[in-house]
């Protein structure tokens, strides 16, 4: 049986500057992401299959997901059948990324693996922030930014070489 909270709120993420919880849950996001990636290629050397070790993630992962919605905001799953149809592609680049890490990560090293998927990310990300895509705040790419991504990309060519 799922129980709604109707009086638990998780905080409100807005625009601007973040709020030292903000910091601290999407830092606690960045380390579960190589954790993730060394358990998930664990699960799929140990059966045999990169595709049903994403598999079980996913399962577990809509599981907690759903019962997190569904006791915060159980409003909000109304409103799935009028929203962009284009938004949904977020499930199928989680899925790529989740297959992606969970089949190279064995051969290519976790740390490796994570850092080219950081690269990706700096890079992906100052672009959707200079453009403002998907309705994100607009930070425009200076000259600094992009010489820490040209130095990011450096430190991924040097540590492949270590």
């Amino acid at each position: 049986m799922i129980y709604v909270i109707p009086h638990l709120n998780l905080p409100h993420i807005s625009k601007g500057s973040p709020m030292p919880h903000h910091i601290v849950i999407m830092l606690a996001a960045g380390i579960g992401i190589p954790v993730l990636a060394a358990l998930n290629a664990a699960l799929g050397r140990y059966i045999g299959s990169p595709a049903v070790a994403a598999a079980v993630l996913f399962v577990v992962a809509f599981a907690v997901s759903a019962l997190v919605a569904l006791a915060t905001h159980p409003q909000a799953v109304t409103k799935l059948a009028t929203a962009p149809k284009h938004l949904f592609l977020a499930g199928t680049l989680v899925a790529f990324y989740v297959l992606a890490i969970t089949w190279i990560a064995p051969t290519m090293g976790v740390g490796n693996a994570v850092f080219f998927v950081l690269l990706g990310q700096l890079i992906s990300a100052a672009v959707i922030d200079h453009f403002g895509l998907f309705t994100a705040q607009t930070s425009p790419l200076t000259l600094t930014r992009t010489a820490g991504i040209a130095l990011m990309a450096i430190g991924v060519f040097v540590t492949q070489k270590a």
